[in-house]
């Protein structure tokens, strides 16, 4: 009977541990404090599972600078998970299955700001494209909405 209590012990105790090591990917954020698109899109990951924190910079083009996404890329804010990185209303699809995939990448970008991405909701929404950004810079589609 020790045994059986002991064996369930441990089965408990092992399934525990693995559901903590299964935890959200973490998401930082870098964004001026004064957009409130980028709070959208924060939600919007949050929504979708993502654990996000957020860091107001002065600089947005700066700061995409130092973490490395080329400019012609840019829109309101970059954001780093998992080693990659991720330029504007990224929709956390995408991020799920770049996690997932793992490419040899920097990252994601959605240049500029579309209507109708995630904390760019429109009753007017614009096709955009999300790109899969290469270490050195050059782009292909990542994905179409």
């Amino acid at each position: 009977m020790m045994l059986i209590r002991l064996f369930f012990a441990l089965v408990l105790l092992s399934t525990a541990g693995g559901a903590f090591a299964q935890s959200a990917p973490r998401v930082e954020v870098y964004k001026n404090a004064s957009c409130s698109c980028c709070g959208g899109w924060v939600e919007h990951l949050r929504d979708n599972g993502f654990a996000v924190s957020t860091h107001d910079v002065d600089d947005v083009p700066a700061n995409r600078k130092k973490l490395g996404m080329p400019e012609d890329l840019g829109s309101c804010h970059t954001a780093t998970v998992n080693g990659y990185l991720i330029e504007g209303h990224v929709p956390a699809a995408d991020i799920k299955r770049l996690l997932k995939e793992k490419p040899k990448a920097l990252g994601l970008a959605v240049p500029a700001m579309p209507a109708g991405s995630p904390g760019m909701e429109s009753s007017s929404p614009v096709p955009y494209d999300t790109l899969l950004v290469d270490p050195k810079g050059s782009t292909s589609v990542y994905a179409r909405h």
